[in-house]
């Protein structure tokens, strides 16, 4: 990303950060003089509620800031993880909101209070969910715009805020026209959807932090960018590492015929590398090799062989990275075996020794690698 790129970003999420700060201050007061007028615990439950929004819109844009921090000696790839930690605490909030309004609703449940709604209360309460389900939108429209997880989770709060001053306002009306209060169970049925999506949105982050699968239609877009360079036969082991929303790292293996000279290889690697960013935004941080011979026929043979007799172990998913050191006798050859395997170090000695038996004039090195 470049730095007017990262400029706009970052004021996008601030000035959406302020707008929400700003509307959901205004509800707080709207909802908690009409919740203390009305004597209706769900109307000032739910005040609460857009008080937490407001913080939560605060930890965002704070967070913005500090993974906005350019690198330095300790965080040489900068500090845009930042993001992810305000976006888990954005979740805990919502999750505490959520047992909050539980709590209170149980309360009310078994001590009922007789709430006393006026036509400017209903009105306001009306007005409250338009003005949440827009704000949902708009957060939730301009997180993905800007891929921001954090401003994301903040609309997805503010739709289920919406859901809620939403049950709040049904309950309210049932009661102006059957006198039977409901608004209590409502609150507790709604707190439960809150909670809810607080876990969800705690668990995506959380495996933000902790790393995932990178995006398959991405992994696959930078392996087709790479294998358009002519003398690569192949792109394996791509591993992506997040440092935030909009910093990506990684790192590639590439199979080139064995002829090519350390200046060729120089030339084909800052290619890839350039390409790769420009297409992608991706930094390549390493550029390992495999060759493949050309020269033998021999080795061509064993290597087709070799390949073959390892396929046909269902547990092994792809081959590839095979070599022969001629002066060792050692094959070097990486495979990727299935995640449901049951004993991944077991299938490798057992597929090695196969091997053995099969070919025994020659050592074999297997690497397992990754389904990354």
């Amino acid at each position: 990303m470049s730095k007017e790129q990262s400029t706009s970003r970052d004021k996008t999420i601030a000035k959406t950060s302020i707008i929400g700060i700003f509307t959901n201050l205004l509800l707080v007061g709207f909802k908690a003089a009409v919740g203390i007028i009305s004597n209706s615990i769900a109307v000032i439950l739910d005040a609460l509620n857009n008080l937490s929004d407001a913080l939560s819109s605060l930890i965002t844009m704070i967070g913005n800031f500090l993974a906005g921090r350019k690198p330095d000696k300790k965080h040489p790839l900068g500090h845009g993880r930042v993001e992810y930690l305000s976006a888990m605490i954005v979740a805990a909030l919502v999750i505490y909101a959520g047992i909050t309004a539980a709590v209170e609703s149980v309360k009310k449940i078994i001590t009922p209070e007789t709430p006393d709604y006026s036509t400017v209360s209903l009105v306001i309460i009306g007005v409250a969910v338009l003005v949440k389900i827009a704000l949902g939108l708009y957060f939730r429209t301009v997180g993905k715009k800007v891929n921001s997880s954090a401003l994301t989770a903040s609309g997805v709060d503010a739709l289920f805020d919406a859901v809620l001053s939403a049950s709040v306002l049904a309950s309210a009306i049932v009661f102006v026209l059957t006198g039977t209060s409901l608004e209590a169970y409502v609150g507790a049925l709604i707190s439960l959807f809150i909670i809810k999506a607080g876990i969800s949105m705690l668990i995506e982050t959380l495996d933000d932090i902790v790393g995932h699968r990178a995006d398959r239609e991405l992994v696959d877009a930078i392996k087709r960018t790479v294998c358009e360079e002519e003398c690569v036969h192949g792109a394996y082991d791509l591993i992506i590492h997040s440092y935030g929303p909009e910093k990506l790292v990684a790192s590639i293996h590439v199979e080139i015929p064995d002829y090519m000279t350390a200046d060729e290889i120089d030339d084909m690697e800052r290619r890839i590398a350039a390409k790769v960013y420009e297409r992608h935004k991706v930094i390549m941080t390493g550029i390992g090799i495999y060759s493949f011979n050309t020269k033998n026929d021999e080795i061509k043979s064993l290597k087709s062989r070799v390949i073959s007799l390892i396929a046909t172990h269902d547990s092994v998913l792809q081959v590839h990275g095979f070599h022969l050191n001629q002066d060792t006798m050692t094959v070097n050859v990486d495979i990727i075996l299935d995640f449901a395997t049951p004993d991944m170090r077991a299938e490798i000695e057992s597929i090695k020794n196969e091997l053995s038996t099969v070919f025994p004039k020659y050592n074999f090195n297997i690497v397992m690698d990754l389904d990354a």
